[in-house]
């Protein structure tokens, strides 16, 4: 059974504005989101993309809702031609959350999770950089950059010099070894494990995320219909300032009407009941008929 997905009732309110229309998930994931807008428009249809291999679609042959489901394994980035391939060249909504999905967490040949026991972090196994050849490799400076850049992390500096420091006598081989490593650099006083800037920012240079997001960002205007949403979950502030920002240049070219004025975030309960979506924010915005 897949996880319950982000602000599923807000996401189907704000996103849906034509109850038999064709709309796209550009993060399949766990399927809750593509799951939840099926059962409560019965007259939509969904194209699903995720660019990992391990996403399961087992739950939708059993709910017999393959004839509503069209699955693209490929990067969001790709949307327009993957589309096109298909013969859909318009769309009613557009939907994106950025999360890392439950099962590439738990999953701990991934790498995803500070306790995995490899150091991967590839969203698709076709990309050949890794997590293991960047910290093994890299020079402290770029590990800095990379660190900075992608993480925000303030430490970056400190942390890079002391994996380089580690390294010159054994390998960084997973993840455990490598948070270890930042524990010794840097203690903080939340809840928040030390480690989480660095392998935000691993994971997003590795994949490539932020322009992956800016490509994904700049076809939506030419594939969405007049009146059609576009609705973006982000979980940091790299992400929403791109999304922002791209609505924002939009809607000046009076292309978007930005629908969120106040970004959306999740209700007190669903945090408590789903601690993952603490930092979530969406924000939505629907093409003008021009």
């Amino acid at each position: 059974m897949h996880h319950a997905p982000v602000m599923p009732l807000e996401v189907s309110q704000c996103l849906v504005n034509n109850p038999n229309g064709l709309y796209v998930d550009c993060t399949f994931g766990d399927g809750g989101h593509t799951s939840y807008l099926l059962s409560n428009f019965k007259n939509i249809k969904i194209v699903s993309f995720d660019w990992d291999e391990d996403v399961s679609k087992k739950f939708f042959k059993e709910e017999n809702l393959n004839d509503r489901v069209t699955f693209i394994r490929e990067n969001f980035k790709n949307i327009k031609e993957s589309l096109l391939k298909i013969n859909i060249s318009k769309v009613d909504g557009i939907l994106a959350d950025l999360g890392v999905s439950l099962k590439q967490l738990s999953n701990l040949e991934r790498g995803f999770s500070f306790n995995s026991n490899v150091l991967d972090m590839r969203m698709d196994n076709r990309i050949k950089l890794t997590a293991k050849e960047i910290v093994n490799s890299y020079s402290s400076e770029d590990l800095a950059d990379i660190f900075y850049t992608y993480g925000e992390e303030y430490k970056s500096r400190q942390i890079a010099k002391a994996i380089v420091s580690r390294r010159k006598t054994m390998v960084i081989n997973t993840a455990v070894e490598l948070q270890k490593i930042i524990y010794a650099v840097k203690r903080t006083g939340s809840k928040k494990n030390p480690a989480t800037k660095v392998f935000q920012a691993l994971r997003i240079f590795i994949n490539d995320e932020l322009e992956n997001l800016k490509t994904l960002l700049f076809d939506t205007p030419k594939l969405l219909n007049a009146g059609g949403r576009i609705a973006i979950i982000s979980f940091h502030s790299l992400e929403d300032r791109i999304v922002k920002n791209n609505f924002r240049h939009n809607s000046n070219c009076k292309t978007y009407k930005i629908i969120t004025k106040k970004i959306i975030t999740p209700s007190k309960k669903e945090m408590k009941n789903n601690y993952k979506s603490r930092s979530a924010k969406m924000r939505i915005a629907e093409k003008i008929n021009v």
